[in-house]
């Protein structure tokens, strides 16, 4: 560099600017079950992020990532689960749909617990407040998820969809 010419720092030319970090904060939905539907969905973006059916050991593990993720890169995590204890009707069939209920109930329970223990913020939904039962064709226009879906995981992304 010659004597005469100065740096691009010096002519002030090349600097920094510090942009404002975004915290994004994602929502978990969780319908409960033998096969336990699991959705993502980022609340600054307005997207879903995952729409999927589960085993529950998996879902379990599944947020527990997610959660890792989150706190690593200084965002938030707030799960949102369905919860059978609170279901009032059964319907049609009451007692056999009551029978399955009891095994649900008792995963609720297991979900309140896990969350607790990993301090992970969440909400127990009663099924009434949520829109259920979409089918995939409506799921797709609500949405705009695409792929292919289950009730299960379908029930879960609309517990959380449009936070």
């Amino acid at each position: 560099m010659s004597p005469n010419r100065s740096s691009e720092k010096e002519k002030g030319l090349h600097y920094r600017v510090e942009l404002p970090k975004v915290v994004l904060t994602l929502v978990a939905g969780i319908d409960p079950g033998t096969l336990t539907g699991l959705a993502v969905y980022c609340k600054q973006t307005k997207e879903l992020m995952m729409v999927s059916t589960v085993k529950v050991h998996e879902a379990f593990e599944a947020i527990k990532k997610i959660k890792a993720i989150t706190d690593k890169d200084g965002n938030k995590l707030f799960v949102r689960v369905e919860d059978a204890r609170k279901r009032k009707r059964y319907g049609l069939n009451s007692n056999a749909k009551q029978q399955g209920a009891g095994a649900i109930k008792i995963q609720c329970k297991q979900w309140e617990e896990f969350l607790k223990s990993e301090g992970i913020s969440f909400d127990l939904v009663a099924p009434v407040q949520i829109k259920t039962k979409v089918d995939a064709k409506k799921f797709k226009m609500i949405t705009g998820w695409s792929a292919r879906t289950s009730n299960h995981a379908r029930d879960a992304a609309m517990m959380v969809y449009g936070l």
